[in-house]
């Protein structure tokens, strides 16, 4: 009996083992997805040809550059595209998901006009050699969770982007997809929390940051970005003001005439750019104006 229950013992413990590096191999598999996630971009595509593919790709790169930096002035930097134009040279892999999955082919949809998302992964080290050609570096350290705050008005409308607010549908999405884009993570202050701190949509812009803070701290947000979209009837776009404190200063930076969705990239990508160290958005914004003018 006694050496049954030395056996059971033995069992358990060797499973308990058997578990606990399960656990730890799973964990270090997040946290090296976490990381490779910074250099996997994905677009749409039609179809699986690689003429398309190969243009999908250097699309994918300019956003990973991007992301991996923290730098959006390379938005439309010239300098990219010899880059873009061997983009496979620096792809590690590629997938592709079918957005009409479970649905029947027909026509022309069966075969060259089907529409898919493209997901491509590149070589860390080649992103990291072509940065550091382009004068940046690799945004490695732990990158602050962004409190959110916005503030939307179109006519009559005027009410801020919160975590709950069914009228926040679309603009969650929107900022989602900057998010991940430029990969940062963010939260959203619920409906509750502004009414409790007292936090309106015509006043949120004068909101001392760190009130603003305090509301989507017990959230995990660090630092906090401040928006104001209202529409313009005759840009017919939305008139966008972005700001942010960060090392204690104040910066500011805006755009006119875009859709919401582009006027949420702007807001994340600036923070992205404060965050990391390249700059006054605000004063890259000013730059890019010029060096257009220059251009044309």
């Amino acid at each position: 009996m006694a050496a049954l229950l030395e056996t059971k013992r033995n069992l358990i413990a060797t499973l308990a083992r058997v578990l606990l590096a399960a656990a730890l191999i799973c964990c270090g598999g997040a946290v090296a997805a976490a990381d490779d996630s910074l250099y996997r971009a994905q677009t749409v595509v039609t179809g699986q040809g690689e003429p398309n593919r190969i243009i999908g790709f250097g699309a994918c790169l300019e956003d990973v550059l991007i992301k991996v930096s923290g730098q959006p002035m390379l938005v439309g930097d010239r300098r990219l595209a010899t880059y873009k134009s061997k983009a496979k040279e620096f792809v590690s892999g590629f997938d592709y998901h079918d957005q009409y999955a479970g649905k029947p082919h027909h026509d022309e949809q069966g075969t060259r006009d089907r529409p898919y998302d493209l997901t491509v992964d590149f070589d860390d080290k080649k992103i990291d050699g072509i940065l550091g050609k382009l004068g940046l570096k690799p945004w490695r350290s732990q990158r602050p969770v962004l409190g959110v705050f916005t503030e939307m008005q179109h006519g009559p409308k005027d009410y801020v982007v919160t975590a709950d607010g069914t009228q926040s549908d679309l603009q969650r999405d929107a900022l989602a997809a900057a998010a991940g884009k430029r990969g940062i993570r963010f939260v959203l202050p619920s409906a509750a929390a502004l009414t409790s701190a007292n936090v309106t949509a015509a006043g949120l812009l004068k909101v001392p940051p760190a009130k603003l803070t305090s509301i989507v701290a017990a959230q995990g947000g660090e630092a906090t970005l401040v928006g104001r979209l209202v529409w313009d009837d005759k840009d017919l776009g939305w008139a966008t003001q972005w700001q942010m404190a960060w090392g204690g200063k104040d910066y500011k930076w805006q755009v006119r005439g875009v859709t919401f969705d582009e006027a949420f990239r702007r807001g994340v990508g600036g923070a992205a750019q404060l965050l990391s160290g390249n700059g006054d958005p605000g004063r890259s914004n000013e730059l890019a104006r010029a060096w257009r003018r220059h251009r044309a």
